[in-house]
């Protein structure tokens, strides 16, 4: 049984506690959802005044981000607000969902030129699941030719009635580029915090989620930490599942060091004895001793190691091993490394997206941190195998290995562009298949002669056209019996390259099965055709 991850906030605070005279307000955690490339992460940059979004490769949010803000409201109080800014892409669902269930408010994301898209629809889904209170943000605004009435019927057809329809969500349109319409926005945000009274105790030891987890090269195993309830402070120890870390390496969402931090802060701990999976529940305690005595009492998590998954002969594998032995079947061994744990669920989820009944994946290693001497030894090992790394890199004292060139292997900083060229791979392991077409038929009129497999046989093109060193199926009582191929065609005793339909002529056949007068000869050619996924 795996150790418990992130269900709802239900899972991290016990209801009780509302009667805690330590209960104080705080600070609302917002997610940002919605389709790739509407505006996400520009949203976020205009609030925090940087510049996030040009220093994602390909412009795109790939990791889930966490980000804290003071805003001023036009009251003139300051809020304190922590985003998070979830990927957009198809294969980050896992990460959307994460992001949705550790918030308290959503913002939605929809581009006012493109309208309500398949990520979007997915993103609603992700927030009627969770049961968030969210804002409708259509962007782009500032863009010639856009309707945001267009974008609030689109929604309406997915069930989503915004407040100037009739409904009870609000939406508010923005330009994240220019900054039209934010402050409302955020106006906004603040209110539906305010509705939701949100609040925790800070006298007790943090508790929270796992937002994300990665191998640092040099520093080890770390985890960025949402602290949702409870005081964090350095010398205490994190336990999430059984892995558990000194908190020591402690640092808030831009790299400065922290002795303490409390609820709706997202921080870096680093020094983890294993790594813990994102979406993971994690408690502080005062001690090592206790921290280690959680740790040994929660179920056994899947992560076993500080840097890889261990990936378990599944029920699955056998299945493909079975049906490897009933049909042609292509398994293809692969290797998948990734920055982050989130990242790595991604680039899993890409590659088996490509299985067929034709094709399986075998996964012989999964992890985060950099392509190992151990990896490339594993690929060596396994004939075929594909190394794919998602912004992980590769550690340089297997360079020598890179050149030798027995491994595929291939480093990518952007998640589409990785899915992509591991389907030209995996295309490239399947086996050419064979098409038949039919180009003629024929009704035999005469056997001359017959030696072993030769035959001497006289007909008549009846359909299409015979052509020599054609291949032919025997159709006997209108059931095949059986094949063979042309040795010499002739006309008049003459060799010829073809005869056309209603001409008669001679073959010399080379078939197993003797072929009799008022059989028909069923000619095709073949050739070989690429198969694609």
């Amino acid at each position: 049984m795996p150790a418990k991850r992130l269900e709802s906030l239900g899972d991290i605070f016990n209801m009780e506690i509302k009667s805690n005279k330590n209960l104080i307000p705080r600070p609302p955690v917002v997610v940002i959802v919605g389709h790739i490339d509407h505006g996400k992460t520009k949203l976020l940059d205009y609030i925090r005044k940087t510049n996030v979004a040009e220093k994602e490769s390909g412009g795109i949010t790939q990791h889930i981000g966490a980000y804290e803000a003071i805003i001023k409201t036009k009251d003139g109080n300051e809020e304190k607000i922590t985003f998070l800014d979830t990927p957009g892409h198809e294969a980050f669902s896992q990460i959307r969902s994460r992001g949705a269930k550790a918030a308290d408010v959503a913002v939605l994301v929809v581009a006012a030129d493109e309208g309500v898209k398949p990520q979007t629809k997915e993103s609603i889904k992700v927030l009627k699941d969770a049961g968030l209170p969210f804002v409708v943000a259509i962007n782009k605004i500032d863009k010639e030719g856009t309707s945001s009435e267009k974008v609030k019927k689109e929604l309406a057809e997915q069930e989503i009635l915004v407040e100037s329809w009739g409904g009870k969500v609000p939406a508010v349109e923005i330009s994240a580029k220019q900054g039209t319409g934010v402050e409302d926005l955020l106006e906004t945000i603040v209110l539906l915090a305010q509705l939701e009274e949100l609040k925790a105790d800070p006298k007790i030891p943090a508790k929270g989620v796992v937002i994300e987890s990665s191998l640092e090269p040099k520093r080890g195993n770390a985890a960025t930490l949402l602290i949702q309830d409870g005081t964090l402070k350095a010398g205490d120890f994190v336990v999430a599942g059984n892995a558990v870390s000194p908190v020591r390496i402690f640092e808030d969402f831009l790299g400065h060091s922290l002795k303490e931090a409390s609820f709706s802060s997202p921080v870096r701990v680093v020094g983890f004895d294993c790594l813990p999976p994102a979406g993971m529940i994690f408690s502080a305690f005062p001690s090592k001793k206790e921290a280690e005595k959680a740790a040994a009492a929660a179920p056994k998590a899947e992560i076993i190691s500080n840097d890889f998954l261990k990936i378990k002969k599944t029920e699955e594998e056998q299945d493909i091993s079975l049906s490897a032995d009933r049909q042609a079947l292509t398994i293809v061994p692969v290797i998948l490394k990734a920055d982050t744990f989130g990242s790595l669920e991604a680039l899993e989820k890409e590659a088996k997206k490509f299985e067929s009944e034709k094709l399986k994946i075998k996964i012989l290693k999964s992890g985060t941190g950099p392509v190992s001497e151990d990896d490339f030894k594993i690929a060596l090992g396994a004939q075929g195998a594909i190394i794919v790394s998602f912004r992980a890199g590769f550690e340089a004292k297997i360079s020598e290995l890179l050149a030798r060139g027995n491994v595929i292997f291939k480093n990518f900083d952007v998640i589409y562009e990785a899915s992509d060229w591991f389907k030209e791979q995996l295309e490239k392991k399947l086996p050419l298949e064979t098409e038949r077409a039919e180009i003629g038929k024929a009704k035999i009129l005469k056997l001359f002669k017959k030696t072993g497999q030769k035959q001497v046989i006289g007909g008549k093109v009846v359909d299409g056209v015979v052509k020599a060193e054609a291949r032919f199926e025997i159709i006997r009582n209108e059931h095949r019996i059986g094949e063979g191929r042309i040795i010499e065609l002739q006309q008049a005793k003459i060799k010829v390259k073809e005869a056309a339909q209603g001409g008669e002529f001679g073959i010399l056949a080379d078939a197993e099965i003797s072929i009799e007068p008022g059989d028909i000869l069923r000619f095709f050619e073949e050739k070989t055709i690429k198969q694609t996924l």
